[in-house]
């Protein structure tokens, strides 16, 4: 026996082929019984163990009584779970709903005495799935790196806590991996692959009737899918993108409250939340209890940020709380100010080399060196979650030196340009002065030639 037919059977249920096949090698084994005594022993040993195989792996009835039934309530788990995930790991219908597989009769099949359960209640299900997600070592057989405190942290979220005082329209484990057809989450076929998260919580979130009991939005989906998250998640197929889990967490699903939203965005953005937390804003936001980030930035409907959101004039969020004349309002028109300042002369130096280029001067030193001045206008965007005029300052002003050198460099380019051409006019009336010259010394020498006398 070759150890890929060993792995075929041995690592989930066996096919029809893979069940055959069994059979002819366990006759196979029989054979060399009846042949001779010094294959015996091993012979022996390879009929026990395929035998015991073969029981083991007889068709489970519970999916050929459902699968042939015509209600399609009853027949579509049969159907779904050819591609669920435990079947692929070699488990079947009794290792969650018990009873005997293979009974002849339905209700052999569910006999109680054989710990049939047949459907979970509601309140019931956190626990029937940890029964197996719950137990290390038994997940220890199947995926060593799975956690196994999913059902404990399912009970500290919203869910959860809702699903202990006896309410029943909650989520609960299958209403997001669903039931039957459990695949893993990196499928992309996945109710909680990535890109398909949020239309998992909208089936709940997003339905408005169902919601009205519960008196929350029902808009966070949508507005999510305006994001920039949402931008790079579905448009870029960026999957490290933020989604539903990744801000609300999972079987903990909480949302995060005004002392914990900015540690949630800081997952990601750690550098904007360090430096908030060292700002004047800090303070005067615990002061007045306002969420970090989100006050600004808000929450599910989040667009990309622009250097309008910062300043004094119409539109830019500084006025919503600062007034003119207090100091905040004054850092905000200052730090606008330098901004516009760098992006002008980013824009003055570019446009002047790029002309110069044009033209084929060589100039790709300054306009690699002009990168520096770009990477100082990315540094000063981030900066302003400082508050600080002086830091934005510190990073401006050196940002303006490079982009006022590529400037020069331009025009030092373009002056060279201009000094070739004036060279190569010079030289070309030169050449011509030169011709005329000789065209005239030879027009000379041919008229003191004599002239032959005819006879």
């Amino acid at each position: 026996m070759d150890q890929y037919f060993l792995r075929g059977f041995l690592c989930g249920p066996l096919r029809t082929s893979a069940y055959s096949a069994l059979k002819m090698r366990s006759n196979a084994a029989y054979a060399e019984v009846r042949r001779g005594p010094q294959r015996n022993v091993l012979a022996v040993m390879v009929l026990l163990m395929l035998s015991s195989v073969v029981a083991a792996q007889k068709k489970s009835s519970c999916i050929d009584c459902h699968i042939k039934l015509d209600d399609p309530r009853l027949s579509a788990p049969a159907k779904n779970f050819e591609h669920d995930i435990h079947r692929g790991r070699g488990l079947s219908c009794n290792d969650c709903h018990g009873g005997d597989p293979n009974a002849d009769t339905s209700e052999a099949a569910k006999d109680p005495r054989k710990g049939y359960l047949g459907k979970p209640r509601t309140v019931d299900i956190p626990a029937y799935c940890g029964k197996c997600h719950s137990d290390a070592n038994l997940m220890k057989r199947f995926n060593p790196s799975l956690r196994v405190d999913q059902e404990s942290e399912y009970y500290t979220s919203v869910h959860g806590k809702l699903l202990k005082a006896g309410e029943q329209k909650v989520a609960t484990c299958i209403s997001c991996h669903t039931v039957h057809g459990i695949r893993a989450v990196s499928d992309p076929l996945s109710s909680v692959y990535p890109l398909n998260v949020a239309d998992t919580c909208a089936k709940c979130h997003g339905n408005a009737d169902y919601m009205r009991a519960f008196k929350i939005p029902t808009d966070q989906v949508s507005k999510f899918k305006t994001s920039v998250h949402a931008k790079a998640l579905y448009d870029k197929q960026d999957l490290s993108a933020p989604t539903c889990n990744d801000c609300h967490g999972n079987h903990g699903a909480t949302p995060p409250g005004i002392t914990s939203v900015a540690n949630v965005c800081g997952q990601c953005h750690a550098r904007q939340a360090d430096l908030f937390q060292t700002s004047p804003h800090k303070a005067a936001f615990d002061q007045q209890g306002l969420a970090e980030c989100i006050t600004c930035h808000s929450n599910h409907g989040i667009a990309a940020p622009n250097d309008q959101m910062i300043g004094t004039q119409q539109g830019a969020l500084c006025v919503n709380c600062h007034a003119n004349g207090d100091k905040g309002f004054t850092a905000a028109g200052h730090m606008r100010s330098r901004i516009d300042e760098l992006i002008a002369s980013i824009g003055k130096s570019n446009d002047i080399l790029s002309l110069a280029e044009r033209k084929g001067m060589e100039v790709s030193k300054p306009k690699f060196d002009l990168k520096g001045a770009t990477d100082a206008l990315t540094h000063a965007r981030v900066l302003i979650h400082s508050s600080s005029t002086a830091e934005v300052d510190k990073v401006v002003t050196p940002g303006l030196d490079v982009a006022n050198k590529g400037y020069q460099a331009g025009l030092d380019a373009l002056a060279e340009l201009s000094f070739r051409r004036k060279g190569l006019a010079v030289s070309l009336v030169f050449i011509l002065f030169l011709a005329l010259l000789v065209y005239l010394k030879i027009r000379q020498i041919e008229s003191r030639q004599p002239v032959a006398k005819e006879n």
